[in-house]
């Protein structure tokens, strides 16, 4: 999830309220509150609500959810006479293009950390690591239109964000470290993307940079906005938050003509909900004459229509909005969950553990004796971090997410060794040795089933020690039909690795990781490593 940096003087000003009232107020409309400082506080928000993901999206919401403002935000979309082309030799490249002028700004140190910080979280939630979707940010005053997204040759050279000299696209890809980190999005194309204006000056290298041309500053005070992509709803989503945020900060939002079409649309989407179905959901006595100035709280339209049914009209940045059901929710966070009533279940049951909890907790008490930490790593996963960074082949079986939120969470994990790897990798600042551990549930397409890891990491790690551990660890849970048979698993180093055997199957691996896999999470000691399928112990 975005930690988000509210900055309190620009938030008070946004928000026309005292910090203390927003800070008290931020946990009930979903946030999770890291960190309070002298002059900031740092939060967290789903990834579903990406436009809370700056100062101006959080307080438009909280103007509403205070009753300082209620109700549908109008954003009025004027027309620049400016226009964009696209060129088709981008069609399998970065095809998408979305594009906005936003006039009239007053930019400070915090708007435009904001704004930067908005842009980045961003490129997280929905860009998928800017593969989905990039941004770019523009001083229009320093281009001059119209503007053209072309394909262009690898070695067309441009002045980029934070340099002095002008390098070519492959020197940017190979010397910069924007270019380093995102070179895997376009390096495979013969030629790549890029935005110039009338005069051929180049605005923007997407994905990877702006140029040092259209530096934003504090006396900026017209933008253009560039977002390009993959996929046009995601585009067309991310204009729309971030042409909001530049308005709730004082902005005057203006269209581009792409190729005939005017961009951006801030207009609202309807959809009709029924007052019954949300009071069963929500166990409330609600009707529409009650929902309605509920819904206005969260910055909805509202009107009640015929019977039990009521009008919702959504604002363009609230794309987390796909079912009644999200509306319902935005309906029980404006009432209150600390309002709601505490009642028993109407069926009496008797609870009992579960035979697999049971076992993990003495897999667990296993794994402490031998001087394990346990650690709870997070059921969704991507496949960067099991597969790629494992050096294995991805499974053709791995459950993946349908409309994933974050490029972090795009399957269910199918393994936890990479898990663990991952919390070593995020924890290189603390002194070593560490050994870690996890137990619990793995999917195999729609199988759940149970898993036991542990990892260690420390300057003399080795096979002998992994392999002692998996020997007392299988000897203290009675696993005397189970054998050690040579392994080939492209994870472990080859000669110093092993599989754990249930009869011809192969349950379990373990071993010393392949120097590839520990320089692929980012660690700098021998790392050893066991994982096994519990279930023929259950």
């Amino acid at each position: 999830m975005a930690i988000i940096t509210l900055n309190y003087e620009y938030l008070e000003r946004l928000t026309k309220t005292d910090r203390n009232t927003i800070l008290k107020s931020l946990p009930m409309i979903g946030s999770d509150i890291e960190r309070v400082e002298e002059d900031h506080a740092d939060v967290e928000f789903f990834p579903d609500r990406t436009d809370l993901y700056s100062v101006e999206g959080v307080a438009r919401a909280m103007r509403g959810f205070l009753g300082i403002e209620t109700g549908l935000p109008h954003y009025h979309v004027a027309e620049s006479g400016i226009s964009f082309s696209v060129d088709p030799g981008l069609a399998g490249i970065r095809p998408v293009l979305g594009s906005a002028v936003i006039r009239n700004l007053r930019f400070d140190d915090a708007s435009i950390e904001s704004v930067m910080a908005l842009q980045e979280a961003l490129h997280w939630a929905i860009g998928r690591g800017r593969s989905k979707v990039a941004i770019g940010v523009h001083d229009l005053s320093t281009v001059k239109p119209p503007f053209r997204y072309i394909a262009s040759p690898r070695d067309r050279q441009f002045v980029p964000l934070d340099y002095t000299e002008s390098m070519t696209m492959d020197q940017i890809l190979d010397e910069h470290p924007k270019g380093r980190a995102y070179a895997g999005i376009v390096e495979q194309f013969d030629r790549f993307p890029l935005i110039v204006d009338a005069d051929d000056q180049v605005l923007s290298f997407p994905p990877i940079i702006n140029g040092e041309l259209t530096r934003v500053t504090s006396d900026t005070t017209d933008i253009l906005l560039d977002v390009t992509g993959t996929d046009e709803r995601a585009v067309q989503n991310t204009v729309a938050i971030i042409c909001t945020a530049f308005a709730e900060a004082g902005g005057t939002i203006e269209s581009v003509v792409i190729d005939g079409q005017k961009t951006p649309s801030l207009e609202p989407v309807e959809r009709i909900i029924d007052s019954d179905e949300c009071a069963r959901l929500l166990g409330l006595p609600l009707t529409p004459e009650l929902i309605v100035p509920l819904l206005e709280r969260m910055r909805f339209g509202a009107e009640p229509l015929e019977g039990s049914k009521v009008r919702v009209t959504i604002p363009c940045y609230r794309a987390d909005i796909m079912h009644d059901w999200d509306i319902f929710e935005d309906v029980a966070i404006a009432y209150g969950f600390d309002r709601f009533p505490a009642t028993l279940p109407p069926t009496f049951t008797i609870g009992s553990e579960d035979p697999a909890c049971r076992f993990i907790r003495i897999v667990s008490g296993v794994a402490i004796g031998l001087g394990y930490t346990e650690v709870m790593p997070f059921t969704l996963t991507n496949e960067r971090v099991s597969y790629d960074q494992m050096q294995r082949p991805e499974s053709e079986s791995a459950l993946k997410v349908l409309h994933p939120i974050s490029i972090e969470n795009t399957i269910i994990r199918t393994d936890l060794l990479p898990m663990l790897l991952e919390i070593l990798q995020l924890n290189k600042h603390r002194e070593l040795p560490q050994r870690i551990f996890t137990a619990g549930d793995v999917n195999d397409g729609t199988l759940t089933y149970q898993k036991m890891a542990i990892a260690a990491i420390h300057p003399s790690a080795d096979f002998s020690e992994i392999y002692a551990t998996v020997d007392v660890f299988l000897r203290e849970l009675g696993a005397e039909t189970l054998t050690i048979a040579p392994s080939d698993d492209p994870a472990f180093l080859p000669g110093r690795q092993g599989a754990v055997m249930n009869g011809s199957e192969k349950i379990g691996c373990f071993g010393e990781l392949h120097p590839d896999a520990i320089v692929a999470f980012d660690l700098e000691h021998p790392v050893i490593g066991f994982e096994i399928d519990m279930r023929p112990f259950l």
